[in-house]
Protein backbone atom coordinates (compact mmCIF):
# COMPACT_ATOMS: atom_id res chain seq x y z
CA UNK A 1 0.00 0.00 0.00
CA UNK A 2 2.80 2.43 0.90
CA UNK A 3 4.54 1.63 -2.39
CA UNK A 4 1.43 2.56 -4.40
CA UNK A 5 0.90 5.71 -2.33
CA UNK A 6 4.52 6.74 -2.90
CA UNK A 7 4.18 6.12 -6.64
CA UNK A 8 1.03 8.26 -6.73
CA UNK A 9 2.80 11.04 -4.80
CA UNK A 10 5.78 10.94 -7.17
CA UNK A 11 3.63 11.00 -10.31
CA UNK A 12 1.55 13.91 -9.00
CA UNK A 13 4.75 15.74 -8.06
CA UNK A 14 6.29 15.25 -11.49
CA UNK A 15 3.10 16.40 -13.22
CA UNK A 16 3.13 19.47 -10.97
CA UNK A 17 6.75 20.22 -11.82
CA UNK A 18 6.25 19.66 -15.56
CA UNK A 19 3.13 21.79 -15.79
CA UNK A 20 4.69 24.34 -13.45
CA UNK A 21 7.66 24.83 -15.75
CA UNK A 22 5.30 25.44 -18.67
CA UNK A 23 3.22 27.85 -16.55
CA UNK A 24 6.43 29.67 -15.56
CA UNK A 25 7.24 30.08 -19.24
CA UNK A 26 3.71 31.41 -19.73
CA UNK A 27 4.26 33.97 -16.99
CA UNK A 28 7.47 35.10 -18.68
CA UNK A 29 5.65 35.69 -22.00
CA UNK A 30 2.45 37.09 -20.41
CA UNK A 31 0.33 34.09 -21.36
CA UNK A 32 -1.89 32.92 -18.47
CA UNK A 33 -2.25 29.32 -19.76
CA UNK A 34 -5.52 28.89 -17.87
CA UNK A 35 -5.89 25.12 -18.24
CA UNK A 36 -2.30 24.25 -17.39
CA UNK A 37 -2.33 26.71 -14.51
CA UNK A 38 -5.28 24.87 -12.97
CA UNK A 39 -3.49 21.52 -13.39
CA UNK A 40 -0.25 22.95 -11.96
CA UNK A 41 -1.93 24.43 -8.90
CA UNK A 42 -4.09 21.36 -8.26
CA UNK A 43 -1.23 18.87 -8.58
CA UNK A 44 1.06 21.05 -6.49
CA UNK A 45 -1.56 21.24 -3.74
CA UNK A 46 -1.96 17.46 -4.02
CA UNK A 47 1.80 17.01 -3.79
CA UNK A 48 2.02 19.06 -0.62
CA UNK A 49 -1.01 17.44 0.99
CA UNK A 50 -0.02 13.87 0.17
CA UNK A 51 3.43 14.53 1.61
CA UNK A 52 1.89 14.87 5.07
CA UNK A 53 0.36 11.38 5.01
CA UNK A 54 3.51 9.29 4.84
CA UNK A 55 4.30 7.38 8.04
CA UNK A 56 5.34 9.85 10.73
CA UNK A 57 8.93 9.45 11.84
CA UNK A 58 9.37 12.71 13.71
CA UNK A 59 9.11 16.30 12.52
CA UNK A 60 11.40 16.67 9.51
CA UNK A 61 12.40 19.57 7.23
CA UNK A 62 9.99 18.14 4.64
CA UNK A 63 7.11 19.20 6.88
CA UNK A 64 8.40 22.77 6.92
CA UNK A 65 8.63 22.77 3.11
CA UNK A 66 5.11 21.33 2.88
CA UNK A 67 3.66 23.95 5.24
CA UNK A 68 5.42 26.80 3.43
CA UNK A 69 4.27 25.40 0.10
CA UNK A 70 0.65 25.30 1.26
CA UNK A 71 0.85 28.91 2.46
CA UNK A 72 2.18 30.21 -0.87
CA UNK A 73 -0.30 28.03 -2.77
CA UNK A 74 -3.24 29.47 -0.84
CA UNK A 75 -2.01 32.97 -1.68
CA UNK A 76 -1.44 32.06 -5.35
CA UNK A 77 -4.88 30.49 -5.65
CA UNK A 78 -6.51 33.47 -3.96
CA UNK A 79 -4.68 35.85 -6.28
CA UNK A 80 -5.50 33.88 -9.43
CA UNK A 81 -9.05 32.74 -8.77
CA UNK A 82 -10.31 34.72 -5.77
CA UNK A 83 -9.17 38.15 -6.92
CA UNK A 84 -8.73 37.62 -10.69
CA UNK A 85 -5.17 38.99 -10.60
CA UNK A 86 -6.47 42.46 -9.68
CA UNK A 87 -3.96 44.99 -8.36
CA UNK A 88 -1.30 43.54 -6.09
CA UNK A 89 -2.91 40.09 -6.37
CA UNK A 90 -1.20 39.73 -9.76
CA UNK A 91 2.29 39.76 -8.30
CA UNK A 92 1.15 37.78 -5.24
CA UNK A 93 -0.09 35.07 -7.61
CA UNK A 94 3.16 35.08 -9.61
CA UNK A 95 5.40 34.98 -6.54
CA UNK A 96 3.26 32.28 -4.95
CA UNK A 97 3.18 30.10 -8.05
CA UNK A 98 6.91 30.43 -8.71
CA UNK A 99 7.74 29.79 -5.06
CA UNK A 100 5.53 26.69 -4.95
CA UNK A 101 7.25 25.40 -8.09
CA UNK A 102 10.65 26.13 -6.54
CA UNK A 103 9.72 24.12 -3.43
CA UNK A 104 8.79 21.14 -5.62
CA UNK A 105 12.07 21.38 -7.56
CA UNK A 106 13.97 21.78 -4.27
CA UNK A 107 12.45 18.52 -3.03
CA UNK A 108 13.12 16.87 -6.41
CA UNK A 109 16.81 17.69 -6.02
CA UNK A 110 16.82 16.34 -2.44
CA UNK A 111 15.18 13.13 -3.63
CA UNK A 112 17.52 12.81 -6.60
CA UNK A 113 20.56 13.05 -4.33
CA UNK A 114 19.02 10.41 -2.06
CA UNK A 115 17.90 7.96 -4.74
CA UNK A 116 20.16 8.30 -7.81
CA UNK A 117 23.33 6.28 -7.10
CA UNK A 118 25.73 8.59 -8.96
CA UNK A 119 24.39 11.65 -7.13
CA UNK A 120 24.32 9.89 -3.79
CA UNK A 121 27.96 8.91 -4.34
CA UNK A 122 29.08 12.55 -4.70
CA UNK A 123 26.93 13.85 -1.83
CA UNK A 124 25.99 10.99 0.51
CA UNK A 125 24.95 13.26 3.41
CA UNK A 126 23.71 16.18 1.29
CA UNK A 127 26.12 18.47 3.07
CA UNK A 128 28.73 18.18 0.31
CA UNK A 129 29.45 20.83 -2.30
CA UNK A 130 27.68 19.19 -5.29
CA UNK A 131 24.38 19.17 -3.41
CA UNK A 132 24.83 22.70 -2.11
CA UNK A 133 25.79 24.01 -5.56
CA UNK A 134 22.79 22.31 -7.19
CA UNK A 135 20.44 23.86 -4.64
CA UNK A 136 22.09 27.29 -4.83
CA UNK A 137 21.99 27.39 -8.64
CA UNK A 138 18.33 26.34 -8.54
CA UNK A 139 17.48 29.01 -5.97
CA UNK A 140 19.23 31.76 -7.96
CA UNK A 141 17.54 30.65 -11.17
CA UNK A 142 14.10 30.75 -9.54
CA UNK A 143 14.72 34.15 -7.95
CA UNK A 144 15.76 35.59 -11.33
CA UNK A 145 12.94 33.89 -13.24
CA UNK A 146 10.42 34.87 -10.57
CA UNK A 147 11.50 38.53 -10.71
CA UNK A 148 11.25 38.49 -14.50
CA UNK A 149 7.83 36.85 -14.31
CA UNK A 150 6.55 39.55 -11.94
CA UNK A 151 7.76 42.22 -14.36
CA UNK A 152 6.47 40.52 -17.52
CA UNK A 153 3.18 38.91 -16.52
CA UNK A 154 0.39 41.30 -17.46
CA UNK A 155 -3.00 40.00 -18.58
Amino acid sequence: MLKAYTAFHVVVSLVGIGTGLVVLFGLLVANPLDGLTAVFLATTVATSLTGFFFPYEGFKPSYVVGILSMIVLVLAILGRYGHDLAGSWRWIYVVGAVTALYFNVFVLIVQAFQKVPSLKAVAPTQSESPFKVAQLVTLVAFVVLGALAVLRFHV
